[in-house]
């Protein structure tokens, strides 16, 4: 038995320390190579700036650097080619490509991790690999408020009702509401752009947790793989995750927008409201209901949102209790990390095609926004500016709006439809010039001020909101 045992545990780096092998349930339970060779690229870019440091303070010599090179460019083909063969038993992909490598280069792949830990490495791999994603989120971002733009300027003047309550409040333009998405987008590519200075962190150098007794330079290996600064302390290098929670924070308001967005274009395509239409490639049918399209893709990314949100509350619930410096709970860090990022980049490439295909009714659009007297505002406005005080105008429309809506003999009417006579009932300051207040299109040419919802402003901000866009 003791023989069986020294043979199965020889090919783990801890293997030594051990007399009996690793059960293969637990074998299984805490392998992370199924799902952290991901990470591969951004480790093999890693160890050659880590081997290439180490030659320069005389640790390696230039033959081991030359032939760790050599065989790091080989398993980087290997993978890309698909021809990598991944073990479970050399449990994550820093020992699987390490092992490769010395399969490949003999003693100076054992040479390559002097001066490190796994700790270290795997932190400063989750770092190159998110602080790359971020950067292709900012993009997609980007994307998608360039196609809402897009619409907004098609759009300035395209009436619609703006709701509070979801009970119809004033008029507003189409291109106003998309706009008010490009806001908080933009938001969200400002907190990327913020979350990333954080990530911007190299821990390599930490090793297991106290540093190195090596005479390493650290700022240099900084400067090859692009970090703006080293971590200042070895315990905290490798046991932070706060850059990974942040940027899940940041990625969960990223799909709160996005299931806001996604909530009102399931209502808007409802026949109810017919505001507008999706391309069909974005929506589904019903396998017993031949007239059906269905919202699918908003339905679902509205669904993801809480998916996000979920794996956010799973990073901040591993953190909470772990001393430092590294403990195996960090392993649960990727997972949720991923999944993530694949979601936020998957959605907002679909919704930056889907929202540029969106087709409008301008003329459902206008008839609900004539519903509700949604120019009531504006009677008010003009009786303040005839010298009412602001509580008594609104009292007087409240009034006129009670007598607009009829008792049951009499037709429910807009406020635009009642004659002179019967809003004089109300204010003897009401004047002909009433009727240019009480249309939707008088009532949002009214609001000219920055961010209002005239069309000519609404231009004005489409074109600021795309000036601050990356070409």
């Amino acid at each position: 038995m003791a023989a069986k045992s020294k043979k199965s545990t020889a090919g783990a780096a801890w293997s030594g320390r051990f007399a009996e092998p690793v059960a293969a349930r637990v074998q299984r339970y805490t392998a992370s190579v199924g799902f952290d060779q991901r990470l591969a690229q951004h480790d093999i870019r890693g160890s050659r700036a880590h081997a290439r440091m180490l030659r320069s303070v005389g640790i390696l010599s230039q033959a081991d650097l030359t032939k760790i090179e050599r065989g790091l460019s080989t398993i980087s083909r290997e993978i890309a080619a698909g021809k990598f063969k991944w073990s479970l038993e050399a449990e994550d992909v820093h020992l699987n490509i390490e092992r490769r490598l010395t399969a490949l280069v003999g003693d100076a792949g054992k040479r390559l991790h002097t001066a490190r830990s796994r700790n270290d490495q795997v932190a400063t791999d989750i770092r190159l690999w998110l602080r790359d994603e971020i950067d292709e989120i900012a993009a997609l971002l980007s994307a998608l408020q360039k196609s809402l733009i897009g619409q907004a300027e098609k759009h300035a003047g395209t009436i619609m009702p703006g709701f509070t309550h979801l009970q119809v409040a004033q008029p507003v333009t189409f291109g106003h509401h998309l706009l008010a998405y490009v806001e908080m987008f933009e938001r969200d590519r400002e907190r990327l752009t913020d979350c990333r200075k954080r990530v911007d962190t190299l821990p390599l150098g930490a090793a297991a947790l106290a540093g190195t007794s090596f005479p390493i330079r650290r700022e240099r290996v900084a400067r090859e793989l692009g970090f703006a600064r080293v971590a200042q302390n070895s315990l905290d290098a490798v046991s932070d995750r706060d850059f990974a929670i942040e940027f899940s924070a940041a990625a969960s308001l990223v799909m709160l927008h996005i299931s806001r967005l996604s909530e009102e274009l399931v209502l808007w395509v409802n026949p109810r409201f017919a505001f507008i239409s999706l391309p069909d490639r974005f929506c589904t049918g019903s396998s017993i209901m031949p007239q059906k399209k269905n919202p699918d893709v908003p339905e679902l990314a509205r669904g993801k949102s809480g998916r996000v949100f979920g794996h956010l509350v799973g990073l901040l619930t591993l953190m909470k209790g772990q001393p430092l410096a590294y403990n195996k709970d960090n392993q649960e860090d990727k997972e949720p990390l991923f999944d993530t990022v694949d979601t936020v980049k998957d959605t907002l490439a679909i919704f930056a095609e889907m929202m540029a295909g969106v087709k409008v009714n301008a003329k459902a659009m206008r008839a609900a926004a004539l519903e509700g007297f949604s120019t009531a505002t504006d009677l008010a406005d003009y009786l303040v500016k005839k010298g009412l005080p602001f509580r008594d105008a609104h009292e007087a429309v409240a009034r006129a709006v009670r007598f607009a809506e009829g008792d049951g003999a009499t037709k429910k009417r807009d406020l635009a439809e009642l004659t002179l006579a019967e809003l004089r009932q109300f204010s003897d300051k009401i004047g002909r010039d009433i009727y240019r207040v009480l249309t939707p299109e008088g009532s949002v040419a009214a609001r000219k001020h920055t961010g209002g919802t005239a069309p000519a402003q609404v231009i004005a901000s489409a074109k600021a909101a795309r000036a601050r866009l990356p070409k």
